[in-house]
């Protein structure tokens, strides 16, 4: 079963949901480059569950440990081990799901396909699998910030029908953090709330869009062919739990144009070739060109709620269901610092790809 993402600056995820601990090895990152467990805790603590009322109630401080890769503060070179223990685990929540299938989850899948599965929270299948994305994705911020001042900003654009007006170039992480549901539009925030509030007392569920933007992208990045940055980015993104799609630039959106309205026109702005407007996203034949790279991913409404659903156990037998564990009503608030964290992951991959390759 593959768990690792990346070439050069790697990851391999481990741990389940209710497990002892779960976490990350994170190999390539460069040594010399100054990191304690507090630029690691900073990202944990946004994904972190019982945030809001709008999170799981799961109680988890999510404190990092780093174990090795790093000696008086600084990186090695080595590979990176970065733990973090599961304190409110409870598997007895799930007990009714030890041989029933819950509805647009990986129960059945997982269960087809291996033989076996962890039926207590999910096992690799939870979202708790990505705190050891946000700790490698911690690691790759504070690198490319120190290399090339680089910036992600990520932020929930939209839940349900409910739409946010945000101006990707000035939106601030300041603005985002302003709020529980992590929109830095406070009208449309204020809506948000309300609705997966509601959705919450309902024993039911919400999705919506993640916007993100990522600024000071270096020209260069990503290949024209197998690894156009954009396909990395999309593969990435496309991984995490819930995620149903993705868009980049003008996205979907671009077909209602013609090329004469799509294209970005150039031009010589201090002596660096800038374009006037960004439909393409920060990236042109698969390869950043130094505007910002604005994306969008789409999740689906969580799976396990609370409403009684129909479903069947392992032995396809008809059966009713409804889940008794803590989950979150919408998985965008948290969503926002994971999707950084792959966006990061991403770039610092390809950022070291393209100094090995050009010497840039």
């Amino acid at each position: 079963m593959p768990n690792t993402f990346g070439h050069l600056f790697r990851i391999t995820t481990f741990g389940e949901s209710h497990g002892g601990a779960v976490g990350v090895v994170l190999d390539g990152c460069p040594p010399r480059l100054e990191l304690a467990e507090a630029d690691i805790q900073r990202d944990l603590d946004r994904r972190r569950p019982g945030q809001s009322q709008l999170t799981t109630q799961r109680q988890e401080e999510d404190t990092v440990e780093i174990l090795s890769g790093t000696f008086e503060g600084r990186t090695l070179g080595t590979p990176i081990v970065m733990l973090v223990r599961n304190k409110d685990a409870r598997p007895g929540d799930y007990a009714e799901m030890k041989d029933r299938f819950r509805p647009s989850h990986a129960d059945f899948t997982y269960q087809s396909k291996y033989g076996i599965r962890n039926w207590q929270g999910g096992g690799r299948a939870s979202a708790r699998e990505t705190i050891g994305r946000v700790a490698g994705g911690a690691v790759a911020r504070k690198l490319l910030r120190e290399a090339c001042g680089l910036e992600v900003v990520a932020y929930v654009k939209q839940v349900q029908d409910l739409m946010a007006v945000i101006d990707p170039g000035a939106v601030e992480a300041a603005s985002v953090e302003a709020n529980a549901v992590r929109c830095p539009d406070a009208a449309a925030a204020a809506a948000m709330f309300e609705r997966i509030d509601q959705a919450r007392r309902d024993g039911d569920s919400l999705g919506g869009v993640v916007e993100a933007v990522a600024r000071n992208v270096p020209v260069g990045l990503g290949d024209p062919v197998f690894d156009k940055l954009e396909a990395d980015l999309a593969k990435g993104l496309m991984s995490l739990p819930a995620s149903k799609g993705f868009e980049i630039g003008s996205g979907f959106g671009g077909v209602l144009l013609r090329g004469s309205e799509h294209n970005d026109p150039m031009t010589l702005e201090a002596g660096r070739v800038r374009s006037r407007s960004n439909r393409s996203g920060g990236v042109q034949g698969g390869i950043s060109n130094g505007e910002p790279i604005v994306l969008r991913v789409a999740f689906k409404p969580t799976a396990t709620i609370a409403k009684e659903q129909d479903s069947v156990d392992e032995s396809g037998r008809a059966v009713k269901l409804a889940a008794k564990g803590r989950h979150d009503p919408c998985v965008l608030p948290r969503a926002v610092p994971v999707v950084e964290a792959m966006i990061l992951l991403v770039l610092a991959d390809h950022w070291l790809r393209h100094r090995a390759q050009c010497g840039a």
